[in-house]
């Protein structure tokens, strides 16, 4: 069994920590400008010129039991959907808005065929909501809000109240947690209390704003068990680093505990669908960012922007796809799995993942080796290995690489893997390693 033991979570992580994978998905009126889901508040747009994207959303073309079955063929085993972004506009049917889709030309309650669609295919269903809203009457202008820049921005405010938005969100998210079924996750997005000032605004939104601690205790009364995340500026289950990949396991700040975390990641560089994006990363990234994630014991969250049509764009297909392709075969490397234990030691260019049971150890090659991959730490320890995409033995030795050339390792700890001179047609080939006992 892994010797890892992580901060105690409110929540249920048991199933989080072992199936690893997940698929984002951003979605709302920001898919109709198609330049991120920032795009009202980066070009500043007041609410009369952005009530056109409300006026023609109308996504025909959404099937989410297609989105589900590529999820699942992706390896992916859990889902979390915007039902409220920044803008504000809520992709479900709820009582305290008018400002849903169901009064848009979608006409449809598009969390609720999410929710169904993702369930039916055994995925984990997770919701996104935002604490940000720049719609709402209450929410006060600030350094993030549209208006700020306004001559009048700091007018504004006179009226509103975050007591009342505070309340609003405590409602909505009753509806979510009470409408909809088992609910698995719930990603609260994001406070901003140390935010350095701008355009006059000298403070950002937090705890106090929020009134986090009556927003999660309703949440944890309403689906005891369901997974939160951190960025209500409260302690909960899960740190979720975002467009960033950790280089070792992510520890608690204040006590030195390792926590269970989970890497958030696009598969451009918007959340929201960017139609005119180009950094869009190579199946190689892709596949090592979740080896390299997995390694250190944390989980992905790898972000989809649907068009305003409602399908996935032929260059998210590709990327999910470079994952099917990779995980058809090496999915084993990768759920049920963590960090491996400190006496493993993974060589250069190469990535190692543990079976939580201990029984198995999973090398990762990064950079394909001349001929042998040297471990050091594991002679005795191993029984057998194998490619994990075929199953095809590797060769091993103990003690020395079996070479005559001057020069070749020699040690008593040493485990030699003999590799065929040509790499696998694989991405990222994997060994899988059985260890004795």
């Amino acid at each position: 069994m892994s010797s890892y033991i992580t901060r105690r979570t409110p929540g249920d992580t048991a199933w989080f920590t072992h199936d690893r994978f997940g698929m984002f998905i951003h979605w709302g009126l920001y898919a109709l400008p198609a330049r991120g889901e920032w795009v009202k508040a980066t070009e500043f747009i007041p609410e009369e010129k952005y009530d056109r994207y409300f006026r023609h959303f109308d996504p025909d073309l959404y099937d989410p039991r297609e989105w589900a079955r590529m999820a699942k063929a992706a390896g992916m085993r859990y889902a979390v959907m915007t039902a409220k972004h920044h803008e504000g506009f809520c992709m479900f049917d709820t009582q305290y808005t008018d400002y849903k889709c169901t009064n848009t030309p979608a006409s449809r309650d598009l969390i609720r065929e999410y929710v169904d669609a993702f369930r039916a295919e055994g995925l984990k269903v997770g919701l996104y909501y935002s604490l940000i809203d720049w719609h709402h009457p209450d929410f006060t202008v600030d350094m993030l809000h549209p208006r700020r820049r306004d001559d009048n921005a700091h007018a504004l405010n006179e009226g509103r109240d975050m007591r009342r938005y505070a309340q609003y969100m405590r409602n909505q998210v009753t509806e979510l947690l009470t409408n909809y079924g088992p609910i698995d996750i719930l990603w609260f997005d994001y406070s901003y209390s140390d935010s350095p000032p701008d355009a006059g605004f000298t403070r950002g939104k937090g705890k106090d704003d929020w009134e986090s601690e009556k927003l999660i205790a309703l949440a944890r009364r309403l689906m005891p068990g369901i997974i939160i995340d951190n960025r209500a500026e409260i302690d909960q289950d899960i740190w979720t680093p975002e467009q960033y990949q950790p280089k070792r396991w992510i520890r608690h700040p204040q006590t030195g505990e390792l926590v269970t975390w989970e890497a958030c990641q696009t598969f451009s560089g918007s959340w929201g669908y960017a139609r005119d994006e180009q950094t869009w990363k190579s199946p190689e990234m892709l596949i090592r960012m979740l080896v390299e994630t997995v390694s250190l014991g944390g989980n992905l969250l790898m972000n989809v922007g649907p068009t305003a049509r409602g399908y996935l764009d032929h260059r998210a297909c590709t990327s999910l796809e470079a994952y099917a392709q990779w995980m058809r075969c090496h999915a084993r490397s990768i759920h049920g799995c963590t960090m491996a234990e400190p006496e493993f030691t993974a060589p250069d260019d190469c990535r190692l993942t543990q079976s939580q049971d201990g029984k198995r150890l999973y090398l990762h090659l990064f950079a394909y080796p001349y001929a042998f991959v040297e471990l050091h730490g594991l002679a005795g320890k191993a029984a057998y290995a194998q490619f994990l995409h075929d199953g095809s033995e590797i060769r091993m030795t103990e003690g020395r690489v079996a070479h005559f050339s001057l020069g070749a390792t020699q040690a008593s700890d040493l485990l030699v893997l003999e590799l065929p001179p040509v790499k696998p047609d694989v991405i990222v080939p994997v060994i899988e390693i059985f260890l004795q006992g």
